[in-house]
């Protein structure tokens, strides 16, 4: 595997958790690792014009301590740093479109998540036309002990990039692979209880699903035979059950379908993940089922 992973810089400490997290990640990967950071020179207001080459100079001088630090603990890999000229959101979502992954620091979590994300963030990670994955603190919840890297799966309505991805990065650490559906009986069943006492009896909804779930993996479980996964099925909210099996995982993967409506959007499983997974979390696009 090669390629190259790419990493924005913003000068915090959860940035620099980014970074090491994709240096290892570059590392398993045989790729090569960018990092970038897109400014732009504004003066502080009308009366302080401010100095744009000290600003300058910050900038460049936190890549290459960004760049020194990566290179000390990680001195085979191939390491690179650019200054980007320009508004940060189109110039990571050019990043995202010509790197193997795009990796972010996430400010944390907690009852204000969505707004710690940060406004470019979630920009970002609606737009992206590739894999984004969000790095919080350094050591947040990604214990050495529990590696499985956990994908929500949701059977027949899922792209290929989404379990292509969490199949290799799961085989890329030699970790297991939690793959988590949740389903709930359908509203025009719970609104006929006749009809609902007569599936229940013959425990078709539960076995339907699994056998759709089965289905959806086999695939992959083909391409990847070395690969131990580990089939969760659960009734509930998708949010909940996947959360909830995301406690101890190395890294989550969820979905974004990348065109609905003509509106680019997280849905609200990945949202929900996204504000409150203490793991790092992958956010890949991927189409649409065709009807």
């Amino acid at each position: 595997m090669s390629g190259t992973i790419t990493v924005g810089l913003d000068g915090t400490d959860h940035a620099s958790a980014a970074a090491d997290w994709a240096a290892e990640e570059a590392e398993r990967r045989g790729s090569a690792l960018r990092l970038v950071h897109a400014w732009v020179w504004h003066p502080i207001d009308v009366v302080y014009v401010g100095d744009r080459a000290a600003d300058e100079r910050w900038v460049r001088n936190m890549l290459d301590e960004a760049r020194s630090r990566v290179a000390k603990r990680h001195p085979a890999l191939d390491v690179t740093t650019e200054l980007l000229v320009g508004d940060p959101v189109p110039a990571l979502l050019a990043e995202a479109a010509r790197a193997d992954m795009l990796v972010l620091g996430s400010r944390g979590y907690g009852t204000l998540a969505g707004y710690l994300l940060g406004s470019v963030s979630m920009k970002v990670l609606r737009q992206a036309a590739g894999p984004v994955v969000m790095v919080g603190e350094p050591n947040s919840g990604t214990p050495q002990q529990a590696p499985e890297v956990v994908v929500g799966v949701e059977p027949g309505q899922i792209g290929d990039p989404l379990l292509e991805f969490a199949f290799s990065a799961a085989a890329g650490r030699g970790a297991a692979l939690r793959a988590v559906h949740a389903w709930n009986i359908p509203t025009a069943l719970a609104w006929s209880p006749g009809s609902l006492y007569l599936v229940d009896e013959a425990n078709a909804l539960e076995q339907i699903n699994r056998e759709v779930l089965a289905d959806t993996l086999e695939p992959w479980r083909n391409k990847y035979p070395q690969l131990e996964v580990i089939e969760h099925f659960e009734i509930g909210s998708a949010s909940e059950v996947l959360l909830s099996n995301s406690a101890r995982a190395g890294l989550v993967v969820v979905g974004r379908r990348s065109h609905e409506a003509g509106l680019r959007r997280l849905g609200p499983v990945t949202h929900a993940v996204l504000h409150h997974a203490t793991a790092p979390v992958a956010v890949v696009p991927h189409d649409s089922p065709r009807r």
